[in-house]
């Protein structure tokens, strides 16, 4: 089958897509988007969290047919243009960024988080990301990552513990 569907604001066609591949599976392999990583295959740990239509999902637990006509927005459709967005530069600038498996994943769910709410409270962030494992960080880098996000997008200073 083939499928047509709009990805990061542009259109794109991926064609002998069988009816079992998952959206992420066409993402990385067929559209040449890696970002969106593959590693639990079952919606748990959050690595292949993408944009379908404005709703937050995890790419491997969707059926490629079910983008057809749709809008798909992956971690490389969170920047603009060829700089980076406030919450990828927070993760770099706060170090939140380790083997990066989980860090594409996060990114969107952070992005997700402060559309949502502008100025979360630590609890929220805690909410948000609850979806997404990371084996690396300890977490509390991420978390400083969208307190940092938040500051640049609001224009205030990062605050930590605002429970």
């Amino acid at each position: 089958m083939r499928v047509s569907c709009t990805v990061n604001g542009s259109p794109s066609v991926a064609d002998d897509v069988w009816e079992g591949e998952s959206l992420l599976y066409v993402l990385r392999e067929r559209l040449g988007l890696p970002g969106a990583k593959n590693a639990c295959e079952q919606g748990e740990c959050g690595s292949c969290t993408i944009y379908l239509d404005d709703v937050v999902v995890c790419a491997c637990l969707v059926a490629a047919g079910q983008a057809q006509g749709r809008s798909v927005r992956t971690v490389e459709g969170v920047a603009t243009d060829e700089n980076l967005d406030a919450v990828q530069q927070a993760f770099l600038d706060a170090g939140a960024v380790q083997c990066g498996f989980c860090t594409p994943g996060l990114i969107v769910a952070t992005d997700d988080l402060l559309r949502r709410i502008p100025a979360p409270t630590d609890l929220q962030i805690r909410e948000a990301l609850a979806g997404n494992l990371c084996r690396c960080t300890g977490y509390e880098k991420i978390l400083d990552a969208v307190r940092l996000a938040t500051a640049q997008r609001t224009g205030g200073a990062p605050e930590g513990g605002a429970g």
